[in-house]
């Protein structure tokens, strides 16, 4: 007597293969991150003629630097492996209904875990140029700024930085 271990039909390797290429395209299309650091440029940022101007810190306070919106993937992911996990309760109608609340609740859960990853700790930096001029800049808490320290405010190939002077 043989016996035959069905792992399951065609149908649903087809659709768990589907949902696992889905969620593995959706994961990968959120990795490209946005930075608001002064110490990343990007290609097109980099060799570019700029323009310094130096000044002292006169304020600096502690912001949260947030992604506009979120990209989708945390989203299209969650969704994905929800669904699978619904797929695995039940039968029937009763499993159809795993399927939609897995995928509906993975979704949730998969949008609020993107959006808490954009986000980042920043400072809001405002400056006193040497002419007078004040200027506020918000970028990330990756540089160490102080009250009172000479920094040099770069900008013209896309966004303002403030960074120390060199020596401080």
């Amino acid at each position: 007597m043989k016996s035959v271990i069905r792992v399951g039909s065609k149908v649903d390797i087809r659709l768990a293969v589907g949902v696992a290429l889905l969620a593995s395209v959706a994961l990968v299309s959120g990795c490209a991150k946005p930075s608001a650091s002064a110490n990343v440029y990007t290609y097109g940022q980099a060799q570019r003629d700029q323009v310094v101007r130096n000044g002292t810190i006169v304020n600096v306070r502690p912001i949260t630097i947030q992604n506009d919106r979120t990209s989708g993937a945390g989203m299209v992911a969650g969704g994905a492996v929800g669904g699978v996990v619904g797929s695995t309760v039940g039968g029937g109608t009763g499993r159809t209904l795993a399927v939609l609340g897995g995928a509906i609740l993975g979704a949730l859960a998969g949008d609020a875990v993107e959006d808490r990853v954009g986000k980042k700790d920043g400072l809001e930096i405002t400056v006193r140029l040497d002419n007078g001029e004040m200027r506020v800049i918000a970028q990330e808490a990756d540089v160490p700024l102080v009250l009172n320290q000479r920094v040099q405010v770069v900008s013209g190939a896309g966004p303002t930085r403030v960074t120390p002077m060199s020596g401080q």
